[in-house]
C-alpha cells in the first residue's frame, strides 16, 4: 500500500477514504487527503491503539483492511492476465495495448469493498433520461432533491465511493414508476471503465437492468463492456493502430488533452511492450 498523508492523492486515497466510510466515518471519497480524511485517520489511530500522527502507513493500513474485510474476498471478481490474453485475442490487439488501456482508463478497481461496482451518478444526464421517458424534470425538481436532479453537469454534488449508491437509491425514488428507476440506472457510470448506463442498449444489452447486473458479475464483464464500447463507436480501429490521440479523443471527448491521456496512453504501452 502506498504512504498516504494530508495533501496526498490519488486512487490510494479514494480507498483510504472507502474503507475509512466502512469503518463509519462519513467523509467523501474525493482520492483528496484533506482535513476531514486527516481528522479521521486520527481518530481510527486513536480508537486503536496506534500512534496517532495523521500518516497512512503499514500499521494504519493493516488495521484498516483488517477490520473492514469483507466476509467473501472480492479477489474472485478481480481481472487476470488471462482474462486481458482473452480479450487482447478476440479483438485482434496487442497486449501490450490493452493492458496501457487497463491501466490508464479503468478507475483501479471495478468493485467497492462492499462488493458491489464501482458508480457515478450523473443528475444532469438523469434530467435528460428523465426527458426521455416523458417526465418534466421542471415539475419534479425542488431543492431537496437539487444534489441528484439538476439541468447542467456540475461536479459539485458527487460524493464518491459507497455513497453514490445513496444519490443513485434517491434518484431512482424521486417517483414511484418503473421508468424513474430506470432512468436513474441509466444516469449512473458503471465499473472499471465507468460506462454510462444509457449506452446498453447500443452496446447490445437487452435493457439498463441487464447491463446493471452484468456490472456486478465479474471485471471481466465490465471489460466485456468496455469492448463493445470501443466497437461500436469505433474507437478499436485506434486502438489497433496506436494512435493514442485518437483514442483518447473517442474514448475521453475533446478534453482528453487537458489529462493527457494520449500521453499517458503511449507511456504505459512502452512500459508493458518492454515487460512483455
Amino acid at each position: 500500500m502506498q504512504y498516504l498523508k494530508l495533501r496526498s492523492s490519488g486512487p490510494f486515497v479514494s480507498y483510504l477514504q472507502e474503507l475509512l466510510g466502512k469503518s463509519g466515518y462519513q467523509i467523501p471519497a474525493t482520492g483528496y487527503f484533506g482535513n476531514l480524511t486527516d481528522a479521521a485517520v486520527r481518530d481510527f489511530q486513536r480508537k486503536n491503539g496506534l500512534v496517532v500522527d495523521g500518516e497512512v502507513g503499514v500499521k494504519t493500513w493493516t488495521l484498516l483492511v483488517d477490520k473492514t474485510r469483507p466476509a467473501q474476498t472480492l479477489a474472485d471478481k478481480f481481472l487476470s492476465e488471462q482474462d486481458l490474453k482473452d480479450f487482447a485475442q478476440k479483438h485482434q490487439l496487442e497486449l501490450p495495448a490493452v493492458k496501457a488501456v487497463n491501466e490508464v482508463e479503468s478507475s483501479g478497481k471495478g468493485f467497492l469493498i462492499d462488493g458491489k461496482p464501482k458508480i457515478l451518478f450523473e443528475g444532469h444526464i438523469f434530467w435528460k433520461q428523465l426527458q426521455e421517458r416523458g417526465f418534466n424534470p421542471n415539475l419534479i425538481s425542488n431543492p431537496s432533491n437539487s444534489d441528484v436532479l439538476y439541468s447542467r453537469w456540475t461536479k459539485s454534488h458527487y460524493i464518491g465511493g459507497p455513497r453514490e449508491y445513496d444519490r443513485l437509491e434517491k434518484a431512482a425514488s424521486l417517483l414511484p414508476d418503473p421508468k424513474v428507476r430506470e432512468a436513474a440506472l441509466a444516469s449512473a457510470s458503471w465499473g472499471s471503465y465507468q460506462i454510462m448506463g444509457f449506452h446498453a442498449k447500443k452496446l447490445g444489452y437487452a435493457s439498463v437492468q441487464e447491463f446493471v447486473d452484468q456490472m456486478y458479475i465479474h471485471e471481466r464483464n465490465q471489460l466485456e463492456a468496455f469492448g463493445r464500447y470501443i466497437t461500436v463507436f469505433g474507437c478499436i480501429q485506434h486502438l489497433k493502430a496506436k494512435n493514442w490521440a485518437k483514442f483518447a479523443h473517442c474514448y475521453n471527448g475533446p478534453a482528453y488533452a487537458q489529462n493527457k491521456y494520449d500521453i499517458k496512453l503511449e507511456n504505459a504501452y512502452r512500459k508493458h511492450l518492454n515487460h512483455s
